[in-house]
């Protein structure tokens, strides 16, 4: 359930005193001045960067995340240069770890000359699975390894009660992206292709092409069954329904094939007495697969999914066979990232926050930190005054939602305290042997967890991720250092270019807190109606509208976009977009504000965002963007929000007959 889209700097200096010591931010070469404002903000504001970019072959995507995390890149492989060439580390430490695991990550020719060695202990298990019960242990042995299975058992906070943790069973053992993949006809050319993959993977295992035909028959019919009894990615949205509680012994009653007891050994803990389930249907419908389903299937499965996770650590022959259908079917790239770069993402994937301390110390400027800090100061007294106004809002719901805001706890940067990497062994042996340790040392981490507190101040981004987030169940938001950087904070840009992208990103993780899910949790993180009956209708009614609104946007060809299933980044965007437009205005203290490269600060204000959003997709990428994703493709969330803003209308003077224009009564206005 977490949101992205991120914020992060402000200069809060009085922009008429100081404007002509700072830019206007904007990128005034991205301006097609052929294009109206009024007619299309984002072609006007991105019209020359998008004629003149192309998408890297390795990218199913371009726009502004991607410059910053191109930039993250290159300071990350300085950093794990000098980390490798370090043959002083004390074994044991952070470094050690992150010399060792990063020159694996990056040696091919090792991981060629293993083939699947490095994977022959876990086959070793599967094929010496002789019942049911085996089948529940070698299981969850793999799932502690992050190889899902047929069961998807997590610790997470209970959404009834967010100062304890509580165990979850949610959903698992689809490879494509969504169940609709399985079912719906335009996704039965990429189904089709999927059951290749599984062919060629299984002949990358050593099987002949009979064999790794008839595994991949397998494959496809224990997918297809757990398909049918799971959720779509609209479905899931539903948090009410995804919180139902189970006893052990009921949970036991509903699932009497499910050797529960043979599965939690193996994880190391005892059958919890009482789960939360997610999805009931999938666990009803896993129980009458367990017998319907032969062992040796489920055995074949098993593999399946063990070389499927582990490709991306082995030879060259499962790296090249796992990218031709995640990298190039389902996201339309045509060609792999560098070794190293791919290298550096499962680093920081795997030691975090080890690679963070490094990063920190040389790349962040602790000033960002100031500002941004500042910047949610001025965002939260905008949301504070804007409750009050809403007239849809009865005053004891508003006490309720000023109270939500008084209790957000923010994050900055980078954790207070860092994760403690002592208990991880990285060795010299394997890449797939490091990476499933680093995997094992986060399972435990997990399961530590239950039956203590909930650590409120645990970061869910390592410090060089270039995205954000709310926590409905704590009720903060985050902004990792590797998100504060141009183009979406600038610290010698005058403050209507900081506030049109960071701060509106800051203004959108807030607005999190009261968008579609984050509504239905209270100040305290738990999920507990604090709305009266008929506000939260109000509230609903006017997220209907949203809904309708992006829904009729088409995406490619004949593709909507979903806008059920993006409603919440669309509230966010749009409230978050407001907050910080009259943040801005209130930092101008009454004056007028300055008029830069022939555009009046609110006029940047606008552009800001609209820069912020430039987006070039592949094909592949957007379609499978629009079933899976929550958030929008960008050039629909530069401008539609706009289209509901009175204030962008007064600021490019759109009128009736202009492409931005909406009849008053057509606009959204939620927040």
């Amino acid at each position: 359930m977490q949101k992205a889209i991120i914020y992060a700097g402000s200069i809060l200096l009085s922009c008429a005193a100081v404007a002509q010591k700072l830019t206007p931010g904007i990128n005034l070469a991205y301006i097609d001045s052929s294009v109206s404002p009024r007619n299309d903000i984002y072609k006007f504001a991105n019209g020359k960067w998008l004629k003149t970019q192309q998408i890297p072959a390795s990218d199913a995507s371009w726009g502004s995340f991607n410059e910053i995390y191109e930039r993250n890149v290159i300071n990350l492989k300085k950093l794990l240069e000098e980390v490798s060439k370090n043959t002083a580390a004390a074994p044991g430490s952070n470094a050690q770890k992150l010399r060792d695991f990063y020159l694996l990550a990056i040696d091919s020719s090792r991981a060629d000359k293993e083939g699947i060695k490095p994977i022959t202990p876990e086959l070793a298990m599967i094929d010496a699975i002789k019942s049911k019960e085996d089948l529940l242990r070698v299981s969850a042995s793999l799932n502690k390894k992050s190889i899902s299975g047929m069961v998807g058992f997590y610790v997470y906070t209970d959404f009834k009660n967010s100062n304890v943790n509580m165990t979850y069973l949610g959903q698992t053992g689809l490879g494509l992206p969504d169940k609709d993949f399985y079912f719906e006809p335009p996704y039965e050319a990429i189904k089709n292709e999927y059951r290749e993959h599984i062919v060629r993977m299984f002949e990358c295992l050593g099987n002949t092409p009979d064999v790794a035909k008839a595994n991949a028959d397998i494959v496809m019919n224990i997918e297809t069954e757990l398909a049918k009894n799971s959720q779509n990615a609209v479905e899931q949205r539903d948090v009410q329904k995804q919180y139902n509680p189970y006893t052990k012994a009921e949970l036991q009653k509903q699932t009497p094939n499910i050797a529960w007891d043979a599965y939690f050994s193996s994880v190391g803990i005892a059958t919890p007495e009482n789960l939360v389930i997610n999805q009931p249907k999938f666990y009803e419908g896993l129980n009458t697969l367990m017998n319907s389903i032969s062992v040796n299937d489920w055995k074949v499965f098993l593999k399946w999914k063990l070389i499927s996770e582990a490709a991306p650590y082995l030879s060259d022959n499962f790296v090249k066979e796992s990218f031709k259908f995640n990298g190039t079917v389902l996201s339309g790239k045509k060609q792999m990232k560098p070794r190293y770069k791919r290298a550096q993402a499962a680093t920081d994937a795997a030691l975090g926050e080890a690679l963070g301390q490094l990063y920190v110390a040389k790349y962040f400027n602790a000033d960002a930190k100031k500002r941004v800090n500042t910047m949610v100061d001025n965002l939260i007294a905008a949301y504070r005054e804007r409750i009050n106004t809403r007239d849809w809002m009865s005053p004891e719901t508003k006490k309720q939602a000023q109270q939500k805001l008084d209790k957000i706890i923010r994050k900055l940067g980078f954790p207070d305290k860092w994760i403690d990497y002592t208990p991880l062994t990285i060795g010299k042996n394997s890449y797939w042997e490091n990476q499933a340790n680093a995997n094992m040392f986060q399972y435990k981490r997990m399961l530590d967890k239950i039956g203590k507190p909930v650590d409120r101040m645990e970061w869910g981004m390592t410090p060089p991720t270039v995205n954000a987030y709310y926590n409905p169940t704590s009720n903060e938001i985050a902004f990792p250092a590797g998100i504060m950087q141009v183009p979406f904070f600038d610290p010698h840009a005058d403050d209507a270019f900081n506030y049109g992208c960071m701060g509106a990103i800051i203004g959108h993780e807030l607005t999190h807190g009261f968008d579609d899910q984050g509504s239905q949790f209270d100040a305290d993180g738990n999920l507990k109606m604090w709305w009266t009956e008929a506000d939260y209708k109000n509230f609903t009614d006017k997220t209907k509208l949203i809904i309708d609104q992006f829904n009729q946007y088409i995406a490619i060809d004949t593709l909507h976009v979903n806008g059920e299933l993006n409603q919440g980044e669309n509230i966010a965007d749009l409230g978050g977009l407001t907050m910080s437009y009259y943040a801005y205005k209130k930092s101008l203290n009454g004056k007028k504000s300055p008029v830069m490269a022939g555009f009046t600060g609110e006029q940047r204000f606008f552009l800001a965002w609209a820069q912020g959003w430039k987006t070039l997709m592949r094909d592949a990428y957007l379609k499978q963007m629009v079933a899976t994703n929550p958030h929008a493709p960008g050039n629909f969330r530069a401008f539609a929000p706009l289209t509901n803003m009175t204030e962008f209308y007064d600021a490019f003077g759109v009128k009736e007959g202009d492409g931005m224009w909406k009849p008053a009564d057509k606009r959204v206005n939620i927040w």
